[in-house]
């Protein structure tokens, strides 16, 4: 039977099921039912003329035939996903399209002036944005799914990502306005001290500058509620269920109800771009990094 009778998908479906040891987990890896699994399996034995796997009731083991193609098998496709990626990455270069993951406040607060200037200059660039949670981002560009991150600065020295800063920002206590809080000029981590707080959950990068900075002042946190997003975190103390408090690129504000107070300088974060190291962006992602470089000179302010 000649090799072209073989499909990609069959030799994928046979890698997933060795290395799950199971079709459902297999199937459940790569999106497809069981009996699609298992298919797909049969299908690739008759066209070999020869056994892959033994089934039990118990577990699924490859049999000496299938260790035989498993193993170089698993090169010869990690090698050809390599190939693709690259040509992904060529073909969107050359298209013009750049995939950018940024944090949900810089996504709100600095991305809409990125993007529209970016239109305005640039009217070749396509941008895509994802707008994701601190970690999720990071691991974008690990994994070169996105060619570079608007972030939170990362303490801790990351051997896959290379960071430049571009500002550092200030946070603001979210209250009604109404609220003890709302009146005083500068708010001191002391003060958040007993309030139930609405933050930001650990996904973020903001939550644990602010868990260090609180512990460093002796400061206990009584967090009612740990949200994903700060429009959920506003409508939280809308609604009188505590304070918040957010990096200042997650205003303006929704509503006169509430109001914004600078929290102390003790209290803040670096925005950073984020790429992989030693890996070179293609010439319109450099042009849209350099872009943001640019617009981020002068730093947002707090009320």
């Amino acid at each position: 039977m000649p090799a072209s009778a073989i499909t990609l998908r069959q030799l994928r479906v046979l890698l997933a099921v060795a290395e799950h040891s199971g079709f459902g987990r297999a199937g459940d890896d790569i999106g497809l039912s069981q009996p699609a699994v298992s298919q797909a399996v049969r299908s690739l034995e008759a066209e070999l003329g020869v056994k892959l796997l033994d089934r039990t009731t118990r577990e699924v083991v490859l049999t000496v035939a299938g260790q035989s193609l498993v193993a170089p098998l698993r090169r010869v496709l990690g090698e050809l996903d390599d190939v693709l990626d690259e040509a992904r990455g060529l073909g969107a270069a050359a298209r013009g399209i750049v995939h950018v993951a940024s944090a949900p406040t810089i996504s709100g607060g600095l991305m809409p002036q990125v993007l529209a200037a970016a239109q305005q200059r640039y009217p070749e660039l396509q941008v895509r944005l994802s707008d994701q949670a601190q970690q999720l981002a990071i691991e974008g560009v690990r994994q070169g799914a996105v060619d570079f991150a608007v972030l939170v600065g990362m303490d801790e020295d990351d051997p896959l990502i290379e960071q430049q800063p571009l500002f550092d920002e200030r946070f603001v206590l979210v209250c009604p306005a109404g609220h003890a809080l709302a009146g005083i000029q500068e708010v001191k981590l002391a003060h958040l001290a007993g309030w139930p707080l609405v933050l930001l959950d650990h996904s973020s990068g903001s939550r644990p500058l602010i868990d260090r900075a609180c512990a460093r002042a002796g400061v206990s946190l009584n967090v009612a509620i740990d949200v994903g997003h700060p429009a959920t975190a506003f409508r939280m103390v809308q609604a009188g269920l505590g304070v918040s408090v957010m990096p200042a690129l997650s205003l303006p504000l929704p509503t006169d109800q509430l109001q914004a107070v600078p929290v102390e300088a003790a209290l803040s974060r670096h925005v950073v771009l984020a790429r992989r190291r030693q890996r070179s962006l293609s010439p319109a992602a450099q042009r849209l990094w350099t872009l943001i470089a640019d617009l981020a000179g002068a730093p947002p302010t707090c009320p």
